[in-house]
């Protein structure tokens, strides 16, 4: 399995809140008309695209709780 950065899964998260921000700004469908053929195409599926973002915001919450836990300085006293 791949080690995934906190700049990595930040990046992630941040696609994730662009994408479902064009849905909701552009719509989740849209229509091309050809003569007498007509198609609907879907940009995104809102539902998925929430799901990434809970996904990714917690797995950005936990890389930073893990960050915060290794960098701790710890005394020794004899």
């Amino acid at each position: 399995m791949a080690v995934i950065s906190l700049a990595v899964a930040e990046a992630r998260l941040q696609t994730y809140i662009d994408a479902e921000e064009a849905i909701l700004v552009r719509g989740q469908n849209y229509t091309i008309e050809m003569g007498d053929s007509r198609r609907v195409l879907t940009r995104g599926d809102l539902a998925e695209i929430r799901r990434g973002i809970d996904y990714w915001t917690n797995k950005v919450a936990q890389l930073k709780r893990s960050a915060a836990r290794t960098s701790r300085t710890r005394y020794i006293v004899n």
